[in-house]
């Protein structure tokens, strides 16, 4: 199994249904928090600021945000599957970027 240890690697790696999705996730990160370092942390993309951090991952049908502050957006999470702390987007809809920027 090959290691993967950049963003880049990672998103390159996912199937490519997944990969656009991943590149707008990183694309909004990276403009709301341009001074956070990035990596891979528990196999997944990683961004970290101040002992904070966010992930994002592909899976068969949806990509998620690790980290997020849902109960900050619960009003505006419409039809987006959610668990603790992860919201999953559909790779068939572009990533709602205001949304993820808070």
């Amino acid at each position: 199994m090959r290691t993967i240890d950049t963003v880049d690697a990672y998103i390159a790696a996912q199937k490519p249904d997944a990969q656009p999705r991943l590149r707008e996730l990183r694309t909004i990160i990276r403009a709301a928090v341009p001074r956070a370092t990035k990596g891979i942390s528990y196999r997944m993309s990683t961004y970290r600021l101040g002992g904070r951090r966010v992930h994002f991952a592909a899976a068969k049908r949806y990509c998620s945000l690790y980290g997020a502050a849902i109960d900050l957006v619960a009003d505006e999470l419409g039809d987006l599957k959610t668990l603790k702390g992860t919201v999953q987007f559909p790779l068939d809809r572009p990533i709602p970027e205001d949304l993820v920027r808070r």
